[in-house]
């Protein structure tokens, strides 16, 4: 299986070619939008604000940055800081300008106190958004085999064709991306709570296996440490309302959308893995930050798998640009609900439920159209011109 993208000179491959204009702290965060709402082609990045946050989660913010602009499908980088040095050492000059660069695509930089001011680098950084979208438009895509894409992928709404149908499809289209020789991402820690000791075992390396384990821990205990016991406040009303009962019978549905292949790593939110093949990222569930952290991770397009049986006539779907630089193919394992939102949905997977069609069969479908999406065909959502605020994974207290 073939299709069309931009080949970056580190050997990765995109299927858009953004130009990706980041606030590195939140104080430039005007400025940042002012330059990206001035200029065709951009994407922007502008994070919560790091003043107060814990050491872990400024590496955190520092991580998504660097990844989201390091991304195959950026061309470009605007990075708009408030002065090359000082303030937290994770947003240094160093660390995040000279860690960009690295990747051998196109940086500008911008810094209020070195460059004139805020209403001058205003004029200024729409000159540097302009050159870089003049040179990602020279940029042409080139056929490439699908094994070098990366994908990732989260479920939500759940009822119960999401494990007969929807989950188990992009299940198939993971085995057969890892088999080409592509990367998988799947993640929702809270997700596995009741089915974590099946996805332990399929880990390839006992220490990846014990990170694992421990990050699901730490959720427990977490949930326990406010007074709530994660096991009987999930599944959500809108799963019971689905037909969902247990958490068990949630998670045994929800991996299955992480395929049968073995894990290869268990990497922190936003982390980009080492390895191809199946791998998994410690996150929580909420589809505001998850997708910004599969984007930092390398991911060029996420699969929102949903079941939707609760969910009303053709409403818009809970999120379209949470990815900042990956766009959200939304796929359904519900015909009933397809029916519902044939306007907002990319994928019905429920004819394996209507229609009696094969895992298999249904899978090579969405594997051509994941194709055809990675050739420059938009998703629906992708189709509206917003730009949503992003939140982060972020576990530690503000202090």
């Amino acid at each position: 299986m073939k299709f069309w993208g931009f080949v970056r000179e580190n050997g990765k491959v995109g299927i858009r070619n953004h130009v990706l204009v980041v606030g590195i702290t939140r104080n430039v965060a005007t400025l940042a939008y002012m330059i990206a709402g001035s200029v065709r082609g951009t994407r922007l990045y502008a994070g919560p604000n790091e003043n107060g946050r814990s050491r872990d989660d400024r590496e955190t913010m520092a991580r998504v940055i660097t990844g989201l602009a390091k991304n195959p499908n950026v061309g470009g980088v605007l990075l708009v800081g408030n002065k090359p040095d000082g303030g937290y050492a994770e947003f240094t000059y160093e660390n995040i300008v000279e860690n960009i660069m690295a990747s051998g695509k196109p940086v500008e930089t911008l810094f209020i106190s070195r460059d004139g001011g805020h209403a001058a680098c205003i004029g200024l950084g729409i000159q540097k958004a302009r050159r870089l979208a003049e040179l990602c438009s020279a940029q042409r895509r080139e056929e490439v085999d699908w094994g070098k894409l990366c994908l990732a992928v989260k479920c939500g709404y759940s009822d119960a064709t999401s494990g007969m149908a929807g989950n188990p499809v992009v299940g198939y289209v993971f085995d057969r991306l890892c088999d080409a020789g592509g990367t998988a991402i799947f993640s929702e820690t809270t997700e596995v709570i009741g089915a974590e000791d099946i996805v332990a075992r399929r880990f390839a390396d006992a220490g990846q296996r014990a990170t694992f384990l421990a990050c699901v821990r730490k959720v427990e205990e977490e949930a326990r440490a406010t007074g709530q016991d994660i096991r009987s406040i999930n599944p959500i009303p809108a799963n019971i309302e689905a037909g969902l009962t247990t958490l068990e019978e949630k998670s045994l549905g929800a991996i299955a959308k992480a395929g049968s292949k073995p894990i290869m790593q268990c990497v922190r939110y936003g982390e980009s893995p080492s390895a191809a093949g199946l791998n998994y990222m410690d996150s929580w569930m909420s589809s505001s930050a998850l997708f910004a952290g599969f984007s930092s991770a390398g991911a060029v397009l996420n699969i929102f798998q949903f079941g939707g049986g609760a969910m009303p006539d053709q409403c818009m779907m809970p999120v379209a640009d949470t990815g900042v630089v990956a766009p959200i193919l939304f796929a359904t394992g519900n015909p009933r609900a397809y029916e519902r939102g044939r306007l907002e949905i990319d994928f019905n997977s429920g004819v394996v439920i209507s229609e009696k069609a094969g895992i298999e069969e249904t899978g090579e479908k969405l594997i051509r159209h994941i194709c055809d999406i990675a050739s420059g065909r938009m998703t629906k959502v992708e189709t509206l011109n917003v730009r949503e605020p992003v939140e982060l994974y972020l576990q530690g207290p503000c202090l």
